[in-house]
């Protein structure tokens, strides 16, 4: 009797034990299968609608670590997905619940739980602020000491997401002491940490000047500096721009990224195969020389500008876009820097950037760049005009389908060319060509330069212009009229009326009323 009591005590362990087993096996099978399938965009809707959210959160808290990382995982795919999804693990109260495993779990488990922080942090300010609420700013920051990099690394990078949103968010990210273990985070080993370290100092100094100074106090400038020779892409990317970030706010922050001594090393990046790396590179020198002459000077002797038309001759769209506004941004400071840039070929490489991009906030920046370069002189303008981009800029001006920005930048550019141009070949054709507002502008060229020139005079006549100038119907009184006024004044009488309108008809009438004496 009390060998088959024993025997069947054996046989209802086993069961026990088989249907935990059985409900682990369950468990686990079920976070692998949710955590395969939120892979792929295609069935986030399907499981959201089938309230795989609450089924997830008790798995969170399992006594099993495998299936508790599974289950983030899972979480994070989901809440990267949009920003419907983020919201509800946040509603659910589950941040808390991944906040306080931070501190108690595994190193597997930390990673994944960092990683569902990011994935809600992403996607706005309200949804970074509910990490930030959630006290996970600090959890995060403890993870940034943990031996293991992939813990550092996940950390970096959700710390680096709730900071990119808003100044006050990249201001609690520093207030949670993160800025130095950061700049540690720079100095190990792994490229893959070093890249989102970069990345989330960049996002925290890019807000303000203060938040900015006080990545550069924290030493990070040195560090980023000695990275810069590195062969990945990807790293570039990030040091690029967070030393942009860094040096766009101040003239003082901009010189303490080119006290970093990474000029002219860097430049060869405007030629590397990878487009953002190029782009950052560009970003970069705009944000440096805008800020002062001898900014811009530094990278004028460094090759920059050089290099800078280059780059605008390889690139297209977007891309090209830093390298027309730093051109723009260097000749805008005086006219020796602008006669650096047109003696490097930049306005004859504006001209064909004008001429071939096709996007209206391209074109804006092209035009305000070609603005600058011609601003300054009548050499600057012929420098400018002899690339054949005023009759361009006047069609951009006169286009209905330009933009605002790109009809008034335009306009601007012709007026700041037009005042110093006295090249006439590039003139007349606008002559013919351009409305009244750019048309006065144009004939008081004129009226400047053929008092003093002989032999504008007399190719001003033979192009037809003086023709033109009497077609033109001026107001009395106005800036126009005494402009045609003292063009009119450099010729004879007789020529100004040869070329009148309706002149031909009054000599034809003559000829039919002139009776001619006839000797016989």
């Amino acid at each position: 009797l009390l060998s088959n009591k024993a025997i069947l005590s054996n046989m209802t362990s086993k069961q026990i034990v088989q249907a935990f087993e059985q409900y682990q096996k369950s468990r686990t099978h079920f976070v692998q299968t949710v955590a395969e399938l939120a892979s792929r965009p295609q069935n986030i809707e399907t499981l959201q609608n089938a309230g795989v959210l609450q089924l997830l959160r008790p798995l969170l808290l399992d006594v099993v670590p495998n299936i508790q990382q599974t289950a983030a995982l899972a979480l994070g795919r989901l809440a990267n997905h949009n920003d419907d999804l983020a919201e509800a693990v946040v509603k659910g109260d589950i941040l808390p619940q991944l906040v306080y495993s931070l501190a108690e779990q595994n190193r597997y488990y930390k990673k994944a739980a960092a990683f569902v922080l990011r994935a809600v942090a992403k996607h706005s300010p309200e949804l970074a602020q509910a990490v930030v609420d959630c006290g996970a700013l600090d959890s995060l920051v403890i993870c940034l000491e943990e031996f293991d990099p992939g813990v550092k690394e996940s950390a970096a990078w959700a710390l680096g997401y709730v900071a990119r949103h808003s100044g006050e968010l990249a201001q609690a990210v520093v207030d949670a002491g993160s800025i130095q273990l950061l700049v540690l985070c720079l100095q190990e080993p792994e490229v893959s940490l070093k890249r989102i370290a970069a990345s989330a100092l960049s996002d925290i100094a890019k807000h303000s000047p203060e938040l900015a100074q006080t990545v550069v106090d924290a030493g990070a400038i040195a560090h980023l500096a000695q990275l810069v020779g590195s062969n990945d892409a990807k790293l570039k990317r990030q040091l690029f721009s967070a030393f942009s970030q860094i040096a766009k706010h101040t003239v003082e922050l901009a010189e303490m990224v080119v006290e970093a001594e990474i000029f002219p090393k860097v430049l060869t990046s405007l030629t590397d195969s990878d487009e953002y790396v190029k782009k950052n590179m560009a970003t970069l020198i705009r944000e440096i020389v805008k800020h002062s002459p001898e900014l811009a000077q530094l990278i004028i002797n460094a090759g920059g500008v050089a290099a800078l038309v280059d780059y605008i001759g390889s690139s297209r769209g977007n891309t090209c876009l830093p390298g027309v506004m730093a051109l723009g941004y260097i000749a805008a400071h005086s006219e020796t820097l602008a006669m650096a840039v047109i003696i490097s070929k930049g306005a004859v490489q504006l001209a064909v950037t004008l001429a071939e991009e096709r996007e209206d906030h391209v074109l804006a920046a092209t035009v305000w760049s070609l603005g600058q370069v011609g601003r300054h002189s009548p050499e600057h303008a012929k420098g400018v005009a002899t690339t054949n981009v005023l009759p361009k800029l006047l069609k951009l001006f006169v286009d209905p389908k330009s933009s605002e920005d790109l009809q008034i930048k335009s306009k601007k550019a012709l007026k700041y060319i037009l005042s110093n141009c006295v090249h006439m070949p590039a003139l007349e054709p606008l002559l013919h060509e351009a409305p009244p507002t750019i048309l006065k502008h144009v004939v008081g060229q004129f009226a400047k330069v053929l008092p003093h020139d002989t032999e504008a005079r007399r190719l001003f006549v033979t192009s037809g212009g003086l023709k033109r100038i009497q077609e033109i119907q001026a107001e009395p009184g106005s800036g126009l009229q005494e402009h045609i006024l003292t063009i009119n004044s450099c010729f004879s009488e007789e020529i100004v009326r040869y070329y009148s309108p309706g002149y031909s008809e009054k000599l034809l009438e003559s000829v039919e009323r002139f009776k001619p004496s006839v000797v016989h």
